[in-house]
């Protein structure tokens, strides 16, 4: 090899004086990553922004009432009178709960069927048409719903439902009373198959990550296929299942106008589902508009105070409820 020129080492101390140092090269890369970072953590506190204006808001338009009323009375009174400036959350609380939970008692054991249907034990030629009516049911504004209930749901309830419920569970008190259509039971059904879209799609994403050689090895010993969904897949995606109920419930907590339509709108506080009740998001939508004093607004922010509390108070249940059900899962 011939040794190097003269006009190749000029050559190379040029190229060596062009190049950055390599601190400096390091540095550029990793501006387009600081950058990014940057970006992801201003989007993550935007949303605790929103959250602390939203409680901010909230709270000064409460404190009026809420001084003049004082928290804890406001939470535990059942009287609601605007015209002589009695406020009480309990009777809205008490519906919300009551609502909800029928729903979810509704919602869940179907909602876990037919996502078995859908991704295990359904025929091909059943699981497009049954998907596309499920997402058409998510996709049915909540007013259709409420319309629906009223024609369909109500006069089915109040006969002949309600009657047969009453003869044969009429010695609970949850059965007692005229079944008169509208009240707890017609709204948490109503909840029911408005969640079970929500529910029953996020339990099929769930069921699809369970391992395929997880349900081959159970067939492989013998397990028949009720045997091999009850050993493995249900087990393996309980946790998905718990969110995506909880999921459902917070639909559910803050439906409003469905629910309005068909719960008969009474501030009571009842034990048979027959009977007409009120919710929180229901009773905000129908007076809100019809405050005229400071007291009787700032009690209708208190209500919707009380509603993100109650959120806020699922949510942290939910994981709470989440990470027990993976850790149980976990040790088993």
């Amino acid at each position: 090899m011939p040794p190097p020129s003269e006009n190749d080492a000029v050559a190379g101390e040029l190229l060596g004086a062009a190049e950055p140092p390599p601190g400096e090269l390091a540095r550029a890369d990793d501006r387009g990553d600081r950058l990014w970072n940057a970006g992801l953590a201003a989007i993550g506190g935007s949303v605790l922004a929103v959250a602390g204006v939203i409680i901010l808001v909230l709270t000064r338009g409460a404190t009026p009432a809420l001084t003049h009323i004082g928290v804890w009375q406001f939470i535990r009174s059942s009287s609601w009178d605007p015209v002589s400036g009695e406020f009480g959350a309990l009777p809205f609380i008490y519906g919300t709960l009551v609502t909800s939970g029928i729903a979810i008692l509704v919602a869940v054991p179907v909602s876990v069927g037919l996502a078995l249907f859908l991704g295990e034990m359904g025929p091909p030629a059943l699981r497009r048409p049954v998907s596309f009516a499920v997402e058409t049911l998510a996709a049915i504004p909540s007013v259709v719903y409420g319309l629906w209930g009223l024609f369909v749901l109500v006069p089915l309830l109040r006969n002949p439902v309600g009657p047969f419920l009453v003869r044969t569970l009429g010695f609970l008190p949850l059965f007692k009373g005229p079944p008169i259509g509208l009240g707890y039971l017609t709204a948490g059904l109503i909840l029911a198959i408005m969640i079970l879209p929500t529910i029953s799609s996020v339990t099929l994403d769930v069921f699809k990550t369970v391992p395929p050689p997880l349900k081959e090895g159970a067939l492989a010993l013998g397990a028949t296929r009720w045997e091999m969904l009850r050993m493995t897949v249900l087990p393996y995606a309980r946790s998905g299942i718990v969110g995506a109920a909880l999921l459902g419930l917070g639909r559910a907590v803050g439906e409003t106008m469905a629910v309005a339509m068909v719960i008969g709108n009474a501030p009571e506080i009842r034990a048979s589902l027959f009977a007409p009740g009120y919710t929180l998001p229901a009773v905000l939508a129908n007076e809100f508009s019809e405050a005229t004093s400071s007291l009787y607004v700032g009690a209708l922010t208190g209500l919707g105070l009380v509603l993100f509390g109650l959120t806020v108070m699922m949510n942290a249940g939910a994981r709470l409820l989440l990470a027990l059900t993976g850790r149980g899962f976990r040790n088993k």
